[in-house]
C-alpha cells in the first residue's frame, strides 16, 4: 500500500457544523418525514443535486425542490430547508488547527458540495479556503459532485497524487463509499472529534488537539 502522501477534507460537517444535520432538525421541527427529504437530497438526478452543480438557478430550485416533496407527498419550504443547510455553521476550529498543522507535511486539498446562492451574503469564517488547501475542488464551479468518481479524481489530478495516496474525510457515508472504491483511505466524521486520532493513525503524524 502506497504511503499516504495527500488529505483531501469536506467542509460542511468536517470543519463547520453539519448542514445535513441542521437541515434534518429543520425538518423534525416542521414534523417533516425525513426519511423522505433526506433522499431527495441524495438523489443524483434530483433538485438539490442539479442546483449543487449549477445546472439550475436557486430561484429554479425553489419551484422544483417543493415540486418534488409535493410529489412524494410532503409540504416542505425550499427557502426554509436552504437557510437551515447555508445558515450560521459553527467553525470546528480543533479540525482547523489539525489543517494547518499538517500544511507543509502532505497535500493538502478540499471537495465539498456547494452552490451558488445568487444575492446572498458570503458567509463570515474565521478561515479562508485558499489559505488552508492547495486544492478546493467546488461542486458548483466544476459542475460534478460527490460521490461521482470525478470529482476525486479531479482533486487528485490537481495535487499529483494517485487515489491511494490519499485519505479523505467527510460525514456522510455515501461521499466514502465513492471515495473508498477508488482506493482512497477514508474516516468517517462524526460530530465528536474521533476524526483526529484516525487521521494521526492513518498519516503517522502527530496532531494537535
Amino acid at each position: 500500500m502506497p504511503k499516504l502522501k495527500a488529505a483531501l477534507f469536506d467542509i460542511g460537517g468536517v470543519l463547520t457544523s453539519s448542514p445535513v444535520i441542521a437541515i434534518r432538525e429543520y425538518a423534525i421541527a416542521r414534523g417533516v418525514d425525513y426519511s423522505i427529504l433526506g433522499p431527495m437530497i441524495a438523489d443524483h438526478d434530483a433538485a438539490w443535486s442539479r442546483w449543487e452543480r449549477s445546472e439550475i438557478s436557486s430561484d429554479q430550485f425553489l419551484v422544483d425542490f417543493e415540486r418534488e416533496g409535493r410529489d412524494l407527498g410532503i409540504a416542505i419550504s425550499a427557502r426554509g430547508v436552504m437557510d437551515a443547510a447555508f445558515g450560521d455553521q459553527s467553525v470546528r476550529e480543533e479540525v482547523v488547527a489539525v489543517v494547518r498543522h499538517l500544511r507543509g507535511k502532505v497535500r493538502l486539498g478540499a471537495i465539498t458540495n456547494n452552490v451558488v446562492r445568487e444575492g446572498a451574503e458570503p458567509r463570515q469564517q474565521s478561515f479562508v479556503l485558499e489559505e488552508l488547501f492547495e486544492v478546493v475542488i467546488e461542486s458548483a464551479k466544476v459542475g460534478l459532485r460527490k460521490p461521482d468518481p470525478r470529482i476525486y479524481h479531479l482533486a487528485c489530478d490537481h495535487l499529483g497524487v494517485t487515489p491511494a495516496e490519499c485519505v479523505f474525510l467527510d460525514d456522510i457515508g455515501a461521499n466514502l463509499k465513492g471515495a473508498r472504491a477508488l482506493g482512497m483511505t477514508t474516516i468517517k466524521v462524526n460530530p465528536d472529534l474521533g476524526l483526529i486520532d484516525e487521521l494521526e493513525a492513518a498519516l503517522g503524524i502527530a496532531l494537535p488537539r
